[in-house]
């Protein structure tokens, strides 16, 4: 395993220029449909939690999403969208939306009914207190949302070499082609080291956060 490991090295040494741009666009384009994910995925979590019964129907639908296997979605995208890193965009950031639409729910419905009832006597409006209030509350499940987000993401970026979309996975793919563990490990490694940074970085914003909302209660 050691040797292959030396191998794999070698190998990144004489292909660097390649590396580093399919982990430039790797990040990007798990970037990009992050943060489409949470611009659409965060609205609609916060109309769902103050519409109880309709938004659980759009809790369910999105949620929905996460049976559909990422490599179909990807397929999916192509007959409408071509081959690229934009069907790649469009379908990661279909994956991504579940998650932080049901942590911004989760997190908005957690929010004690006694607080907001106290800033409506303080006269807040609805939209003070969302920003004042149940925003800055819910902000840990929310972030949560964004962790889990972020990694399924990342990890699922690799698919994107299937349909022209580049990436790492196009070492993973080559390796696969060619029978070459090495090659494939090139790109395994790195995409793997990627999502643990997402998780550690996120985890620990998240746990402090919360730990923020514990001191000032």
């Amino acid at each position: 395993m050691i040797s292959l490991l030396f191998e794999a090295y070698h190998y990144f040494l004489a292909n660097q220029p390649r590396f580093w741009a399919a982990t430039t666009q790797h990040l990007w384009i798990s970037s990009v449909a992050l943060a489409i994910s949470t611009v659409i995925g965060l609205p609609i979590g916060i109309w769902a939690a103050h519409q109880a019964r309709i938004g659980q129907w759009a809790i369910n639908a999105f949620g929905a999403l996460r049976l559909v296997p990422s490599l179909a979605l990807l397929f999916l995208m192509q007959p409408y969208l071509g081959i690229g890193a934009l069907p790649a965009m469009v379908a990661l950031t279909l994956l991504a939306i579940p998650p932080i639409l049901i942590a911004t729910y989760a997190g908005i419905r957690a929010v004690d009914g006694g607080v907001r009832e106290a800033a409506r006597g303080m006269g807040m409006t609805t939209a003070q207190i969302l920003w004042r209030v149940e925003l800055p509350l819910a902000l840990p499940s929310i972030v949560g949302g964004v962790r889990t987000a972020a990694v399924e993401v990342i990890a699922s970026a690799t698919l994107a070499a299937f349909i022209g979309g580049g990436g790492l996975g196009i070492f993973i793919t080559r390796g696969y082609a060619l029978f070459d563990t090495r090659i494939m490990l090139v790109g395994a490694i790195p995409v793997a080291l990627l999502a643990l940074a997402a998780e550690l970085v996120l985890g620990w914003t998240q746990r402090r956060l919360a730990s923020n909302l514990g001191t000032a209660t």
